[in-house]
């Protein structure tokens, strides 16, 4: 199952820049264990967007819980919502090469 992370941001700049590399990490492994779809922040920097491969609504409630970002006060809020991909573009999924314009 599919669920999807709308996270806004509380203005906390100094806290997220503490927070930033343990919340990468967390990320990675998510990622490296096959929890986490895709993530990313809005580009107005509002807050963040993140799809998790889980069982259940529950279990990304565990995920999010243990998230660096979230015990930190650095988002605001979450909804987390199941998901069903009907279709997609893996190739529109790929970040765009270092450097490019």
């Amino acid at each position: 199952m599919k669920v999807v992370n709308y996270a806004t941001y509380a203005p906390a700049g100094e806290r997220a820049a503490l927070l930033g590399p343990a919340h990468r990490e967390y990320m990675a492994r998510l990622h490296a264990d096959g929890l986490l779809v895709a993530y990313g922040p809005f580009a107005d920097g509002t807050g963040a967007l993140l799809i998790y491969e889980t069982g259940s609504l529950s279990d990304a409630r565990e995920i999010l819980a243990a998230d660096p970002y979230e015990i930190g006060g650095v988002f605001a809020s979450c909804r987390l919502c199941a998901w069903e991909v009907v279709r997609a573009n893996p190739a529109l999924m790929a970040p765009p090469a270092v450097g490019a314009v």
